[in-house]
């Protein structure tokens, strides 16, 4: 590929809604622009990009044994209505009207499509199992659609279903797409962990997420992950267990004592002059539009996607002072925030943290303001709720549950989910199979997703330097440009044309910058594009030399043409 015929244009200024070093770069390179908020056109470098990781994908996905296919992107509103999501979705879910009236989506996931697709096609447990994936647009109506391509409202994405006969072949379902994804990652030259994670609108009770750890404050989400095992889980989901702390109080006996002014945990500890630890705090939450207390430590903070799950919510937030009130009035009491307990309060569910089981001689509110209970104990002062559940937020320093090693945090960028997600949709949509016994069985069922347009994204925020892009060359759109300094000087550039043709002649994807700019332009937007190797034909070819520079490490050398060329291939074919 000629440069001067490429179709592209590099940018020296950040695109002024850019928050992240993808979105900058990206668009800067000229990798991809930006039609509205959250859509995007994927100019001819980025679709070199999407299409190697698109190869890679069906490859591995091809070699685990599932079966390509493609499914409309309109769904209609029926099939959702089955599932029940149609309600539940929220405003993401990108619904329209054709002229006929009827009620459609563009599909932010396939579930329901799939579900009835095979529901229609499989009778027989003999057929089973099977999984069947597309690579397909997909469309999610984001309310405020940031990051470039790491939050869009439409994007490019594999998505994968498996169906078993029962749990054991689910399990297997599972294991196969967790190699495959490990695989597939690998390949494109990122280096992934596979953590526990949290299953959202999708459903199942078990799930994991595929993260590119990126080291730096770059990053969507939090990942905790052990010094010493192989122990890795999104922040929302991380169990630890926590270091020792002081949990019996200084008071011995239980008893009223008056606290004022000391509405948060802080206020508290300095007033009474005790550590946080052997506070009980007690918070209010609204789930589903119910009040609930949720009860901790007093030096821990709640998980809200840990809390939502253990006590079955779909929607949870902290409460308003104003609802606050309210429960307060109708439990009989008008304490403010801050000094409330579970003693007598008439919420819809209680459920206390794990960390509070070991309280003794605690310190904990009472529902009048400006007083607490101090010395209190579970039983005799206070009832430990019937609900007790890990709903902690695990930090960076407490202990892995698997091991002794300690938890470090980084940022991590998804790339890649799997989820079990047994019969959830195939019993709301009647999607069942006669087993050996004759019997009507739901389809056990699993699913799988690669985010593609995110995998690119993901690795530039991993890869990447204040010049510019540094895409792994498993991914990069070329592997090489070659760089006459001076395109009139007859010499330099019929040098570099010979490069550029034996390297092409080899099947390598070279580029030649034939562009009249000066050499510092060219390189430049080579930096900023990204490509992995740069042969630079200058004055040096007087001495038959040309300049070898890799983009990764920086390693500059003095080579030969025919030295230059035979270190293309031992690089690019190692």
């Amino acid at each position: 590929m000629q440069m001067s015929k490429m179709f592209f244009q590099t940018l020296r200024e950040d695109p002024a809604d850019a928050e992240v070093i993808s979105h900058k770069l990206l668009t800067r390179a000229g990798y991809i622009r930006k039609l509205t908020g959250g859509i995007y056109t994927y100019m001819p470098l980025m679709w070199r990009v999407l299409k190697k990781i698109e190869i890679i994908v069906r490859e591995e996905m091809d070699n685990s044994g599932a079966q390509e296919l493609l499914m409309p992107i309109l769904q209609t509103e029926e099939l959702w209505q089955e599932s029940g999501r149609w309600d539940v979705y929220g405003k993401e879910l990108m619904r329209l009207k054709d002229r006929h009236g009827r009620q459609l989506a563009l599909g932010p996931t396939h579930e329901e499509i799939i579900t009835a697709l095979v529901r229609d096609e499989i009778r027989s447990y003999r057929q089973l199992p099977v999984n069947l994936y597309q690579i397909q647009n997909k469309f999610r109506d984001e309310i405020r659609p940031r990051f470039g391509l790491l939050r869009g409202r439409e994007f490019i994405m594999k998505d994968a279903y498996s169906f078993d006969i029962d749990e054991e072949g689910l399990d297997k379902s599972y294991e196969i797409m967790a190699k495959a994804y490990t695989n597939i990652f690998k390949r494109c030259g990122l280096e992934t962990k596979m953590v526990r994670s949290d299953s959202g609108a999708i459903g199942g009770n078990v799930s994991h997420e595929f993260m590119v750890l990126t080291q730096t404050d770059s990053g969507e989400n939090d990942v905790l992950y052990c010094d010493t095992c192989e122990y890795a889980a999104n922040s929302n989901h991380a169990e630890s267990r926590m270091p020792d702390a002081r949990i019996n109080g200084k008071y011995e006996k239980s008893h009223k004592i008056e606290t004022p002014n000391t509405k948060t945990i802080e206020q508290l500890c300095k007033f009474l002059n005790i550590p946080p630890s052997i506070i009980c705090k007690t918070l209010v939450y609204i789930a589903d539009s119910k009040p609930i207390l949720a009860l901790i430590r007093g030096d821990k903070e709640v998980e809200e996607t840990k809390l939502k799950n253990a006590i079955g919510a779909n929607e949870i937030r902290i409460a308003t002072s104003e609802e606050i009130a309210e429960l307060m009035s109708k439990s009989g009491f008008s304490a403010e925030a801050g000094f409330i307990g579970p003693k007598g309060i008439k919420a819809d569910k209680i459920i206390a943290d794990k960390s509070v089981v070991s309280l003794k001689n605690f310190v904990i509110g009472i529902n009048e303001t400006d007083y607490h209970l101090v010395g209190a104990n579970w039983s005799q002062d206070v009832d430990l709720p019937e609900i007790c559940e890990d709903i902690r937020l695990s930090v960076a320093g407490e202990i892995c549950p698997n091991c002794h090693g300690k938890l470090l945090i980084t940022k991590g960028i998804e790339v890649g989910n799997i989820f079990k997600l047994g019969t959830k949709y195939s019993e709301k949509m009647k999607a069942t199979f006669t087993d050996e016994n004759g019997r009507e069985i739901p389809f056990i069922m699993g699913c799988y997703g690669i985010g593609v347009s995110r995998t690119a994204a993901a690795a530039v925020e991993r890869y990447h330097d204040e010049f510019g892009i540094k895409l792994p060359k498993e991914i990069g759109p070329f592997h090489v440009i070659v760089v006459p300094v001076n395109t009139n000087d007859e010499l330099q550039f019929n040098t570099a044309k010979e490069i550029y043709e034996e390297l092409r002649s080899q099947n390598f994807e070279v580029v030649i910058d034939d562009r009249n700019e000066r050499a510092g332009v060219k390189f430049k937007d080579a930096d900023l594009i990204g490509f992995p190797i740069r042969i630079t034909v200058g004055k040096t070819v007087n001495e038959g030399l040309v300049e070898f520079k890799l983009r990764d490490s920086g390693e500059m050398l003095k080579l030969t043409k025919k030295e230059a060329i035979s270190k293309v291939k031992n690089i690019l074919q190692d």
